[in-house]
């Protein structure tokens, strides 16, 4: 099995700007939340979709360091 840098990288990075979008999404949510309890019925599931787009990005960039 081969060293591979770019996969490293890519994996690397794949990983991190997806857990920091994942925590913004996060951490905007409840600022929102927070601020407008009522609120909470719209805004939890916009919330989670949002996650999983970013997490999917996260699960492509595992896919390619795998075939790179």
């Amino acid at each position: 099995m081969e060293l591979s840098v770019s996969g490293g990288l890519v994996i690397a990075l794949g990983g991190a700007f997806p857990a920091l979008a994942i925590g913004l999404i996060g951490l905007k949510a409840m600022e929102a939340i927070g601020r407008n309890p009522d609120a909470s019925n719209r805004i939890l599931p916009a919330m989670l979709l949002a996650m999983a787009f970013a997490e999917a990005i996260a699960i492509y960039a595992l896919i390619l360091a795998f075939v790179g």
